[in-house]
């Protein structure tokens, strides 16, 4: 392995002057001297044309809603999958984990069910304890909506009006 090189770049100076302009000096000194002068302004390139507004809506995709009909899904299948119809394959108990440990399980969980092309997996994150909401249950919907999550998943709900602390996932095909 080569020695690491101890002195400075320009771009580390350039930055470190940048850096100190930025910074009042304490009560009774006189603020450090600029080693290099100011930067050049940099040159950017032209900007890309704006997407078409089409081409912008699909790039993004709407929120996922737990019930709620999504967007792409035919209602032959959205009534199988919101029925029950439509099988689970694999399921996740959320059950007795910390906020943060539910998450990289949920991630986990997803990104290896939508590998092995699973297309419905259930994800059980409980109803709470003492009448009050759960916090992975109160968190789930944000976290389906977050950008390493909403790719993988085109629609989700509960399997019967009476277990909220349940949600079926439909994970999209990988084509």
């Amino acid at each position: 392995m080569a020695p690491r090189s101890r002195t400075l770049t320009d771009s580390d100076r350039s930055e470190w002057a940048q850096y100190t302009r930025q910074i009042a000096p304490l009560r009774g000194r006189s603020a450090p001297v600029d080693p290099l002068p100011p930067p050049p302004a940099a040159v950017l390139p032209p900007r890309p044309a704006p997407l078409p507004a089409a081409m912008a809506v699909r790039a993004t995709p709407a929120p996922v809603t737990i019930g709620g009909p999504p967007a792409g899904v035919d209602t032959g299948t959205w009534q199988r999958f919101r029925g029950g119809k439509l099988a689970t394959v694999r399921k996740l108990d959320l059950h007795g984990m910390t906020t943060q440990r539910a998450y990289h399980a949920l991630l986990s969980f997803l990104r290896t069910a939508h590998a092995d092309h699973v297309r419905c997996v259930e994800v059980v994150t409980g109803r709470g304890s003492g009448g009050e909401t759960g916090t992975i249950r109160r968190e789930f919907p944000i976290w389906l909506n977050l950008p390493e999550v909403r790719p993988l998943i085109l629609a989700a709900s509960h399997p019967h009006a009476a277990n909220p602390g349940s949600v079926r996932l439909l994970l999209r095909r990988i084509r």
